[in-house]
């Protein structure tokens, strides 16, 4: 599979940039069951290597950081795996939840799921979900943080926002979060200050040294989250 412009993340590795549990996201990819029931994957990885491990794109990563905000608002898994077909259907695409589109179809999109209990009764609660939050104050600041191609897809994300100088781009560094104004990885850099010292890893590498304390304190925020 050609990975060039599509980003590899372990779900340990998506984990960490996104602060979501590798073991939840491994159940949104492939899905899993309990006893008897069988609860399906939100959504297929972009990324298939043939053996059996998930693995995530870009895409998917943007995708995850979405699905996890509607679920901590209280949304079921499931019921954000029927939203997201709705939403294919709508707009086009097959990871529609980080879509620029979204921001202006989301609504009717969820307004428009109905979901079926095990009774086979069908009910459409999350109608009621949004006289309670604003959609905008869900998707908004999300969304605010990615750069859209033409087509509407996410093809950046900054993660601390474009101030903070750190952007995750899957055609560069394979998605690694790098330094933007010098495209070196963060976590290389930071690497190498922790053992070569700040002064070392500015001459080595030829970057100025806000770069590498840019970079040390990405990843450390990183793991102290973690």
């Amino acid at each position: 599979m050609e990975l060039v412009g599509v980003g590899l993340y372990t779900p340990a590795e998506a984990g960490r940039l996104l602060h979501v549990a590798a073991p939840k996201i491994i159940r949104w990819l492939r899905g899993h069951r309990i006893g008897e029931r069988e609860y399906k994957a939100l959504w297929s990885p972009q990324v298939d290597l043939g053996d059996g491990r998930i693995f995530l794109g870009f895409r998917d990563l943007m995708e995850v950081r979405v699905a996890d905000k509607f679920i901590g608002f209280g949304l079921s898994p499931q019921r954000v795996r029927s939203a997201i077909q709705e939403a294919r259907a709508i707009i086009g695409d097959d990871r529609p939840l980080s879509t620029d589109r979204f921001r202006t179809d989301g609504r009717e999109i969820f307004l428009r799921v109905v979901e079926t209990d095990e009774k086979g009764e069908q009910r459409e609660r999350l109608l009621n979900l949004f006289r309670q939050y604003e959609f905008n104050q869900i998707i908004e600041p999300l969304l605010r943080s990615i750069d859209f191609d033409s087509k509407g897809a996410p093809s950046q994300w900054w993660p601390l926002g474009r101030k903070g100088q750190i952007v995750v781009d899957p055609l560069r560094s394979f998605g690694q979060p790098i330094d933007a104004a010098t495209s070196v990885p963060t976590a290389i850099l930071a690497t190498a200050a922790r053992h070569q010292g700040l002064e070392m890893t500015v001459r080595a590498y030829e970057v100025p040294s806000s770069s590498v304390k840019r970079a040390i304190e990405f990843e450390e925020a990183l793991t102290q989250r973690q």
